[in-house]
């Protein structure tokens, strides 16, 4: 039987042309896809059988186009690796083909972008360098060996129920979350699940969510986008004031771990947002931030204990593994989740496999090996970089640091611009405070720092610590 076309190799676009014949015209679109990039140095062709099935012609003229452009040193041929384009092969860009990549004479050249800090110490990312690949790949593979064949079609806009599964069990023993598996919502992240709350509760006909005084500015820009006003509550020396709480229809908090600040919402204004809620039939959004890390303190439960019913809990993956993964969740209210599901859309939006997998991470114990370790991994970046800056700049109050991956250095009064203007100088990202501050915080303005060090890799960190102390007054 005759080999079909579609099961033939791999997939190559040619259009070859020219009145010089068909060998010259396919050798010419070859050599012309080689010089301006479409085909990649180490690109792998097609084998001359399947071009020419593809292309209606003669195999012979297929391997002769190869063979010519191999003698020009275009391509390579070796026994058993096929036909690939040649390595150290330069592309011409677009618009100056038959230049060798020269540009045309006259051609202003193009503007150097500003090089990026040698060191970072934003906050809002882990070390990114520590990503357990290997047990993450372990995972993959069980997750995709045992997963049902409808787990690849479109599937449950609530995500997978393997993967609902195993959080409502997870965040019951770790964070003292009561979930049902039919009222977690998988998200894209906690900005997805913003976007959701924010169209959910606009359908509601909220129109206030009080936030915090200092948090995320793109929080509270996803808020707005939805047409919801955002006031700040006060701040003072316990935390948030939720006792400030009169009739917005909703209020976002961090209480395990205020972001920036760095301390858990006070245990009387804990009660005080959950009988607020309860008293006028708002929500309270529950981020979670920061929540599997903590090192000198018992750890906070989740808020959302307290009464299920009235608390949205959401977490994600992007602290305690990695932001790319994309991978957040919702433990709705019983009455929301419904809705919840038909805001996020008919299908599905997150990645079926990388939701499997975190299933199988979790269910295997592996989330909790890897979470350990990189608990104690955190808490010797923080001795280090509370030792520090004790030694070499003793006015400077490091704070905030019993939980999370950053801390709050305190800085002499007026001092906060020139430090980040000196950052800056030595190659050092890094946040001020009053990048975080809200722009009707109800808080006394604060010199500070809020240092991630979490961030660099630990091939970094000791330069980033180093540049650090050297701008601190």
């Amino acid at each position: 039987m005759a080999n079909s076309w579609a099961t033939l190799g791999v997939d190559l676009h040619l259009e070859p042309a020219g009145s010089s014949g068909l060998r010259r015209g396919l050798t010419d679109a070859l050599r012309d896809a080689v010089r301006t990039g479409r085909l990649a140095p180490g690109t792998r062709l097609p084998s001359s059988r399947s071009l020419a099935a593809d292309l209606g012609i003669a195999r012979n003229t297929v391997a002769e186009a190869y063979a010519d452009l191999v003698a020009e040193g275009w391509l390579t041929a070796r026994q058993g690796s096929g036909t690939q384009v040649a390595m150290g092969v330069p592309p011409t860009s677009f618009g100056q083909r038959g230049t060798g990549g020269v540009p045309p004479a006259g051609t202003a050249p193009r503007r150097r972008e500003p090089g990026r800090p040698a060191y970072s110490l934003v906050p809002g990312s882990p070390d990114l360098a520590s990503f357990p690949r290997t047990e993450w790949l372990k995972a993959a593979r069980r997750a995709l060996a045992t997963a049902p064949f409808d787990a690849l079609g479109y599937g449950d806009p609530r995500g997978r129920p393997e993967l609902r599964t195993a959080l409502a069990g997870y965040l019951a023993r770790a964070r003292g979350v009561r979930a049902d598996p039919d009222s977690i919502l998988i998200t894209a992240g906690f900005s997805h699940a913003l976007r959701i709350l924010g169209a959910l509760l606009g359908a509601r006909g909220v129109r206030t969510v009080a936030v915090e005084s200092y948090g995320l500015d793109v929080h509270w820009g996803l808020l707005r986008s939805a047409g919801l006003a955002t006031p700040a509550l006060p701040y003072d020396e316990l935390g948030t004031d939720t006792g400030a709480l009169s009739d917005e229809g909703a209020v976002l908090v961090t209480p395990a771990h205020q972001f920036p600040m760095g301390m858990p919402l006070h245990p009387d204004r804990r009660t005080a947002v959950v009988e607020w809620a309860r008293r006028t039939g708002g929500l309270v959004l529950e981020d979670d931030y920061d929540g599997e890390f903590r090192y000198d303190r018992q750890p906070v439960g989740a808020l959302q204990g307290l009464d299920p019913g009235r608390v949205v809990y959401l977490g994600t993956a992007s602290k305690s593994l990695a932001p790319g993964l994309r991978l957040g969740w919702m433990v709705l209210p019983p009455s929301l989740a419904q809705e919840a599901a038909e805001a996020k859309g008919r299908v599905d939006t997150c990645g079926v496999l990388d939701q499997l997998t975190l299933a199988e991470f979790l269910t295997s114990g592996a989330y909790d090996r890897h979470v350990r370790s990189a608990r104690l991994r955190y808490r010797r970046r923080r001795d280090a970089l509370a030792a520090a800056v004790a030694d070499r700049a003793p006015e400077v109050r490091v704070t905030g640091i019993a939980a999370g991956l950053h801390a709050v250095l305190r800085l002499p009064p007026g001092t906060e611009q020139s430090v980040i203007q000196a950052a800056t100088w030595q190659g050092l990202a890094l946040h001020g405070l009053a990048f975080h501050r809200h722009e009707q915080a109800l808080a006394e303005p604060l010199d500070a720092l809020v240092v991630g060090y979490g961030t660099p890799p630990d091939s970094a960190w000791a330069g980033a610590l180093e540049a650090l102390c050297t701008v601190l007054p």
